[in-house]
């Protein structure tokens, strides 16, 4: 079988990315003979943007919401974070780990996005240490040597940037966003507090004029 093409656009720093993390997961697992899934930063906190999270104070009412809808928990490092309120979030620099880390032979973007969140949305590290991602290939079996040389590349920033840029070019407005590319063009699948069923019959419904 020909397997389909999805991307999924997320920023490791979106708090709805880590709600919709699980069915997304449970989705790719039961499709795997299926689809083929790229995963890509957006890039929302960058720039002017890349602050102190004491500075969006919206984020603990809406990490509330987050749990009522999805069911995942927010650990207390992470909350000690947030009472801290110091901590930057720089998608950048968790674009430039997301790279180094999927970049490496025998990972899974997905897997890797998925740790990177749990970094933060659990254990409250910030994802522009460089010593979070040797712990993270080691938690991946990925070489942590490699992931480190490649953190620190320019070439791995230059391709975390590429990444901001492609998702803009597919007209991403909001995170989390997953993307199906067929020979008709685009088309969205679910939405943050879609489960994973949900996401199979779209993706079914979706493809049935071809099958």
């Amino acid at each position: 079988m020909e397997r389909v093409h999805l991307t999924y656009a997320f920023d490791a720093y979106c708090g709805w990315c880590y709600g919709f993390g699980p069915a997304l997961h449970e989705f790719a697992a039961a499709n795997a003979d299926r689809i083929e899934l790229r995963v890509l930063s957006g890039g929302l906190f960058t720039g002017s943007r890349a602050l102190p999270v004491s500075a969006y104070p919206h984020i603990p009412g809406a990490n509330d919401r987050i749990a009522e809808l999805t069911g995942v928990t927010f650990g207390a490092g992470y909350r000690a974070a947030l009472k801290d309120g110091t901590a930057v979030m720089d998608s950048a620099d968790a674009a430039t780990g997301l790279v180094a880390l999927r970049g490496q032979p025998g990972a899974n973007a997905l897997d890797a996005a998925a740790a990177m969140q749990r970094a933060w949305y659990l254990d409250g590290r910030s994802l522009s240490d460089p010593a979070l991602y040797r712990d993270l290939a080691g938690e991946l079996g990925l070489d942590a040597d490699a992931v480190a040389t490649a953190y620190a590349s320019p070439a791995t920033r230059a391709e975390a940037a590429a990444d901001f840029r492609a998702v803009r070019r597919l007209g991403v407005d909001g995170y989390p966003t997953l993307l199906l590319h067929t020979d008709h063009g685009t088309d969205r699948l679910g939405g943050p507090v879609a489960s994973a069923e949900a996401l199979t019959r779209a993706l079914d419904q979706h493809l049935s004029p071809s099958l």
